[in-house]
């Protein structure tokens, strides 16, 4: 019985990590850049763009390549969010051997 006691225990203490975890992944802020640095969008923890950036060049641009510009560097931010919210399951699982955990972005 005190195995099944251990493994509510760690299941417990998981729990609270990932709490802890979540709440820190919540207040992430990650940048993604394109055309050089014309184009900037930062996203927060949640997916959400937060701040759009075009430099004055940019608009000069058509309008199909400003699209462009702002689709590519919110997948460059998209992408930092997913490397920085793994960075944060994986410290907080770590220990937990938990197989094939993906975060769900």
């Amino acid at each position: 019985m005190t195995d099944f006691n251990k493994i509510l225990d760690k299941a417990k203490e998981l729990e609270e990590k990932m709490k802890e975890s979540q709440e820190k992944i919540k207040k992430i802020e990650v940048a993604g850049e394109s055309g050089g640095g014309c184009v900037k969008v930062i996203l927060n923890g949640n997916g959400d763009i937060i701040k759009l950036e075009l430099s004055n060049e940019t608009w000069k641009e058509e309008k199909n390549i400003i699209i462009d510009l702002i689709i590519a560097a919110h997948a460059a931010a998209k992408s930092q969010l997913k490397l920085k919210t793994s960075e944060e399951i994986t410290k907080a699982a770590g220990g937990f051997g938990i197989p094939g955990f993906k975060w769900p972005l």
